[in-house]
């Protein structure tokens, strides 16, 4: 059955503009067709198109289905955004589908990326959501500079992965089952050492993700995937 996003189904039972398009222009779904609606919230909703306008799609008869289980842990990534969009883009798209509940762009001291717009990227992980079937829409946060979101951010276990020569743990090792969790990654040229610093001291664990040298974007999607397996044993 055709899957669909509507944040505010539940108070107006009417698909967005974009959805709407798509059901109606491309997958040409008519008035009594049944679909399945996702709020982003925890809602699952089979529906009946009511009138297939390609603006806005009119359904009724919302019936709740049997609530989708949710994950015993929560994690947050926190990633400098890469010079290369798609990398980023990547990233976004695989860690919603393995799932993530929280995903916050950081700028650092040695980011080559300074501006960054979330549309396009908002976008990518409500189709994620669609595909990998999941009832909530990660949250895509605003992005912010590196001491800024150090200062205020709040987890269980927060952890940042940096390449310098350090003292590190494996954070396979250091992943508490059913916590909050938050791993911050670093941009091409890593955290500067001021920044690690400046995170330990806030009660950052230095971690590492193994023995080779990673691109942010698969450090990242590593991180979400530990995450998820450490949770799942």
């Amino acid at each position: 059955m055709h899957l669909f996003y509507a944040p505010d189904i539940r108070q107006n039972p009417v698909l967005p503009e974009e959805e709407s398009a798509h059901a109606v222009r491309v997958l040409r779904l008519e008035a009594g067709e049944s679909v399945v609606v996702l709020d982003g919230k925890g809602g699952v909703f089979e529906a009946t198109i009511a009138l297939a306008h390609p603006k806005h799609c009119v359904l009724n008869s919302l019936q709740p289905l049997t609530p989708p289980t949710v994950r015993p842990y929560r994690l947050h990534i926190a990633i400098a955004p890469t010079k290369n969009m798609d990398r980023l883009e990547w990233f976004v798209e695989k860690a919603a589908e393995i799932g993530i509940d929280e995903i916050s762009p950081v700028f650092c001291r040695f980011s080559e990326r300074k501006v960054l717009k979330n549309e396009r990227l908002q976008k990518i992980l409500v189709s994620a959501m669609k595909q990998s079937k999941q009832a909530f829409l990660t949250q895509l946060n605003e992005p912010c500079p590196f001491k800024e979101f150090v200062g205020r951010a709040q987890a269980d276990q927060k952890f940042i992965a940096h390449c310098h020569e350090a003292d590190k743990r494996l954070l396979s090792h250091e992943i508490r089952k059913a916590a909050s969790v938050l791993v911050m990654i670093g941009p091409e040229g890593d955290f500067s050492e001021e920044e690690v610093e400046l995170a330990l001291a806030k009660g950052y664990v230095p971690v590492s993700l193994g023995e080779t040298r990673l691109r942010v974007e698969t450090a990242a999607l590593v991180a979400c995937h530990t995450a998820a397996l450490i949770n799942e044993l």
